[in-house]
């Protein structure tokens, strides 16, 4: 079976998997226009690409998705990478907009990116979500126990330490080829959907393993996952805070049809 075919079929049979056990079905319709909302902090000009919810919400509230894209990446390439809006038309989704960071593989931090570890670069990336929340749920009646955070690479270390730093903001969290990074600490359990490649060449996926074992020791979850589709895995949790790790046999890349399996999760999630 050819790549893409096989891909296919596996994030097909990862939807299904997650609608069985009791996750709501995404939406699809048309997606609001987006605009771009500026601030500054710390000196230092800051923006994201917000598309507003386009079809109402029966409580008048409006759930909130944070996206981060990779490092060298861009908030309109991650809206077209992960299309929430198109997806969850219910949803708030704000693409925030990295700035040059310094990386292993970035050392003069050219390329946008974000912070990786509490205090680095006077917390910009955190003060930057910070004035982002404030803003969002002033203008848009944002739903706070329903906010969430995802992630590809650079930007999924960094939903890493949102949990780490912010947990009690987000109802869940959902990183694509990321790991825990040395000086990030989870403290509180929150519902974890981890999306990992099997031949991954930037983020060994025997990393990003041991780091959905981690979160499952937070979490206290069951010994013993339940399949939820092809590569997909749910790990129970008393505290309703399940790990679902779910993956595919490619690289370094965010899988087709990831955005729905996102939703689907966050949907079913929210702050107690």
């Amino acid at each position: 079976m050819r790549t893409a075919e096989r891909r296919t079929r596996i994030l097909r049979s990862v939807l299904a998997g997650i609608a069985a056990v009791g996750v709501a079905a995404a939406a699809t319709a048309a997606a609001s226009q987006p605009v771009t909302l500026h601030w500054t902090i710390d000196g230092i000009e800051r923006e994201a690409l917000v598309y507003p919810s386009s079809r109402e919400n029966p409580s008048g509230k409006v759930p909130l998705v944070l996206a981060f894209h990779g490092h060298g990446g861009n908030a309109r390439g991650a809206a077209k990478g992960f299309h929430f809006q198109d997806t969850w038309p219910e949803a708030l989704v704000a693409y925030m907009q990295g700035i040059p960071t310094k990386t292993r593989i970035d050392p003069q931090g050219r390329l946008p990116g974000w912070q990786l570890a509490p205090g680095e670069a006077g917390d910009r990336d955190l003060k930057f979500v910070d004035a982002a929340l404030q803003t969002l749920e002033r203008k848009y009646s944002v739903d706070t126990r329903r906010v969430y955070a995802t992630g590809f690479s650079n930007g999924g270390f960094f939903v890493y330490l949102l949990w780490a730093q912010r947990p009690q903001v987000f109802a869940a969290f959902a990183p694509c080829a990321a790991v825990i990074l040395e000086g990030v600490t989870l403290k509180e359990p929150r519902p974890l959907l981890h999306i990992a490649g099997m031949q991954d060449p930037i983020v060994p996926f025997a990393d990003q393993q041991a780091t959905v074992a981690e979160a499952r020791r937070l979490n206290q979850t069951a010994a013993q996952g339940k399949p939820c589709g092809l590569g997909c895995t749910i790990y129970t949790s008393p505290n309703r805070t399940p790990v679902i790790s779910v993956v595919h046999p490619d690289g370094h890349i965010v899988p087709s049809g990831a955005s729905a399996v996102i939703v689907k999760f966050f949907q079913a999630q929210t702050l107690p």
